[in-house]
């Protein structure tokens, strides 16, 4: 039995849980590769719990609830954005972490900062910025926690939380089971909200939905989750691997490309996605040719133009990229008599 009294360090008090009770396969609180830069211990907060709460209080997290998620400027107020699509992965990935016995505070960290780089309209806007220069939005949210952040000096994040930011696509492989955790619960949660927004938004019927992924995930939003999370869970335990089972692999995926046919590649509610595009590349040309424009505290920092440009961008929610496109190419009124 772990006994508190007065005296007792609480950090001590979670080390010695997670070593307690933690799998075999779990990256331990204190067992961290640490920071780039070394800081004075919290003598409650581990470091990942210190990751998770600079993450949560950044400006780039604030950000990502006007960054569209899927569908371009909804009307509706209950669409994802890519501040709920964050919060949805955070819950799943802490939910799987904590059946597994994994480090959960890690996991909340990954999940918290996945998507902080990701581009005004999305995918969209990392497609216009990818016809100039190469731009990966996990790569751009490596930069933003290493770099653009806390006003150009960087979050100075634990390697552990950086690896898994960086790792959380299909390209990439994580150094702990927490970042792979997040990887499949991003994928989990964009594959099932993606296909409740669009049943919303009236671009698909459920009953669209091939009826074998019906059986095999269940009817609705929640039930697919479930039996999803559950797979990863029983397929995954005391196991130095986090992924579902190889059937489970092979529908989730099937459900992903039944995404891509109908939403993603040729819905009717991406139709703007365009337009979009268009005025993210004149973004960029525009910056690029009068590079006097970009802030100050993009100028100043040692990175290519090329890079400067994508960093002022990649910041840009879409309202305000937006409302700086239309200032640069709509004529104002003259107002003097």
């Amino acid at each position: 039995m772990i006994v508190l009294t007065e005296e007792r360090d609480y950090k001590s008090t979670t080390y010695e849980i997670e070593e307690r009770y933690f799998s075999p396969y779990a990256a331990k609180s204190k067992e961290t590769r640490g920071r780039r830069i070394p800081i004075e211990e919290s003598p409650m907060r581990t470091e990942y719990q210190r990751d998770r709460d600079r993450i949560i209080h950044c400006k780039a997290f604030r950000r990502l609830k006007h960054k569209t998620q899927v569908f371009l400027a909804p009307e509706g107020d209950h669409y994802r954005t890519r501040l709920t699509h964050t919060l949805e992965v955070s819950q799943i990935a802490r939910s799987i972490s904590r059946a597994l016995w994994l480090n959960e505070d890690l996991t909340e960290a990954i999940a918290l900062g996945h998507d902080l780089g990701h581009t005004p309209y999305g995918h969209a806007g990392e497609r216009a910025l990818g016809y100039f220069t190469h731009f990966c939005h996990n790569e751009q949210s490596l930069r933003m926690v290493d770099v653009l952040e806390y006003d150009g000096k960087g979050m100075n994040l634990t390697y552990e939380v950086r690896d898994g930011i960086l790792n959380h696509t299909s390209r990439g492989n994580a150094c702990t089971l927490e970042g792979h955790v997040v990887a499949w619960s991003d994928r989990i949660a964009y594959i099932n909200h993606d296909i409740d927004d669009a049943i919303r938004g009236g671009v698909i019927k459920s009953t669209d939905i091939p009826e074998r992924y019906r059986r095999v995930f269940g009817e609705n939003n929640g039930k697919r989750i479930d039996s999803m999370v559950m797979n990863v869970i029983d397929n995954s335990f005391w196991k130095p691997i986090v992924e579902p089972s190889d059937d489970f692999k092979t529908d989730i995926m099937g459900l992903r490309e039944f995404l891509f046919d109908k939403v993603y590649r040729s819905s009717v509610a991406k139709a703007e996605e365009g337009k979009a595009i268009d005025m993210i590349k004149f973004l960029y040309e525009y910056f690029y040719a009068h590079s006097d424009k970009i802030p100050r505290e993009f100028l100043d920092m040692d990175s290519t133009l090329e890079q400067k440009v994508c960093d002022y961008i990649s910041m840009m929610s879409d309202q305000f990229a937006v409302r700086l496109y239309e200032d640069i190419t709509v004529p104002k009124s003259w107002s003097k008599f």
